[in-house]
């Protein structure tokens, strides 16, 4: 059965949309640094402390799953750009209640995320002007990248350029100084690769324990995707998605493992400090002896949460209109303005993430601060086994020819989407095994289970908007 390799999706069409498309470098900047937050300058300390050097085994594998869903995804993106990515294409190889359930779960991560960032920037910034409140320069953050998005995409990928060059350079500086120093070849440092091996050995709590880490460490790689929905309004979409799709390889290699193994290289990893009170990363810069660490560190930690909040909202905006462009959700959401900006989906993602901060705020112990956080846990896992699904029913039904012609292909089809659910189920089957990530599974099920129950009064107005479109044109 052949099918189309056209986006069926509802594009920006607006006169002027054009003149605001991301360029090259916006995208390859988006691609390379889009993936880089707290969770690596901070969230990495946890890991290493808990599993060894063997961290980078953890990194590696759930590098790996990403690494396939990315690929497959590529593959359907190359063929058919859309900026709805990989929603649109769950509907076309699922159907609409595929479509539905991965969107509304997607928007509703991101909002999630928009909270937990704005507060940890404004618990930054409170730290150093401690005059005005934590809670107003959420506010104030929130605020600032409205207006970096509503201007247009272009100006959203300016700004996310700017800030991923700086997570960049400070990963590159890392890296380069970080391997002399390991080497004994920087001013005041010794020969220590041997901390990979020493304090224990390599996986000193054991093997397992490193493939337990998987299940933290891949919710760190989640946000690659943004890349190839960024891709999707860029002046030239089929080579962007390509770019974005087949670099990232060596981008989880470089930025996420790399820096990882320059981390246990030179620190023992018992000896690393409880990230809580000084971030991995800070205090391997500060043993670098370079002048200012702490602070430098700081301010490209705060780079990285603004960053993801700039990402977030243009993500969560445009999964919101592409929903709304389906029928899944209100139709004022699919109001775009002349530059292609979904404004009225910016402003409502935006509202969900200011009630979301403002919950923490002023019901800290209330836990719903915490329920929503911990709902949106299994999203990532959710959204690469829809690629997985997706990919391989909608491979199935091209022609020989088709495939062919595809200018991004997934290899081994269809064995490595197996190896993606396996592993996904793996993640998931091992989060069971503590108590944080069963709270994740069984809040993030109770999420999913609110939208399946919203899904038959959602397919009976898709009906009746079906009926009354051929009411309206057989007359």
């Amino acid at each position: 059965m052949s099918i189309s390799t056209t986006s069926t999706a509802t594009e920006p069409s607006a006169e002027g949309a054009e003149s605001g498309k991301l360029r090259s470098r916006h995208v390859t900047m988006i691609t390379l640094g889009g993936i880089i937050g707290a969770s690596l300058f901070v969230g990495s300390g946890n890991v290493i402390r808990s599993v060894g050097p063997a961290a980078v085994i953890s990194y590696l594998i759930g590098g790996l799953l990403v690494f396939l869903a990315m690929r497959m995804l590529g593959e359907m993106a190359a063929a058919r750009p859309t900026v709805g990515s990989f929603m649109e294409y769950a509907r076309q190889g699922l159907g609409n209640w595929a479509a539905y359930l991965v969107g509304w779960l997607y928007w509703y991560f991101w909002v999630g995320v928009l909270a937990y960032e704005s507060v940890l920037g404004g618990k930054m910034l409170n730290g150093w002007f401690p005059e005005l409140p934590s809670w107003l320069f959420s506010a104030i953050l929130l605020v600032l990248f409205i207006c970096t998005n509503i201007i247009s995409v272009r100006t959203f990928g300016e700004v996310e350029f700017w800030l991923a060059s700086i997570k960049v350079i400070a990963i590159v500086i890392f890296l380069a100084v970080g391997v002399l120093f390991a080497l004994g070849m920087w001013p005041n440092s010794s020969f220590s690769v041997d901390n990979l091996w020493q304090h224990g050995g390599f996986a000193p709590n054991g093997v397992w324990i490193s493939i337990t880490g998987v299940a933290v460490v891949i919710f760190s790689y989640f946000g690659t995707e943004i890349a190839v929905m960024a891709a999707a309004e860029s002046e030239d979409p089929s080579k962007g998605i390509r770019q974005a799709s087949s670099t990232i390889i060596w981008r989880i290699l470089l930025f996420f493992v790399g820096a990882v193994l320059v981390i246990v290289t030179i620190v023992p990893w018992n000896q690393l400090p409880d990230p809580a009170e000084i971030a991995p990363f800070t205090y391997v810069f500060s043993l670098f002896g370079l002048p200012g660490a702490e602070l430098v560190m700081s301010l490209i930690i705060f780079t990285a949460v603004c960053s993801v909040l700039n990402s977030g909202l243009y993500s969560a905006s445009r999964m919101f209109a592409a929903l709304a462009d389906q029928g899944f959700a209100p139709k004022i959401m699919t109001k775009r303005s002349k530059n292609g900006v979904p404004l009225a989906a910016l402003i409502a993602s935006t509202v969900g993430g200011f009630v979301a901060t403002i919950v923490n705020f002023a019901l800290p112990d209330s836990g719903i601060f915490d329920f929503i956080m911990n709902s949106a846990g299994l999203v990532a896992l959710f959204v690469y086994v829809f690629i997985a699904v997706t990919q391989m029913r909608l491979r199935s039904r091209m022609s020989p020819e088709e495939v062919a012609g595809l200018k991004l292909k997934m290899w081994l089809f269809p064995w490595l989407n197996y190896l993606l659910i396996a592993g996904v189920v793996g993640v998931l089957a091992i989060m069971l095994t503590t108590e944080s990530g069963r709270t994740q599974v069984w809040t993030s099920l109770l999420a999913t289970g609110v939208l399946v129950a919203f899904w038959p009064v959602v397919r009976k107005k898709l009906a009746a908007r079906d009926r009354d479109a051929v009411t309206s044109s057989a007359s």
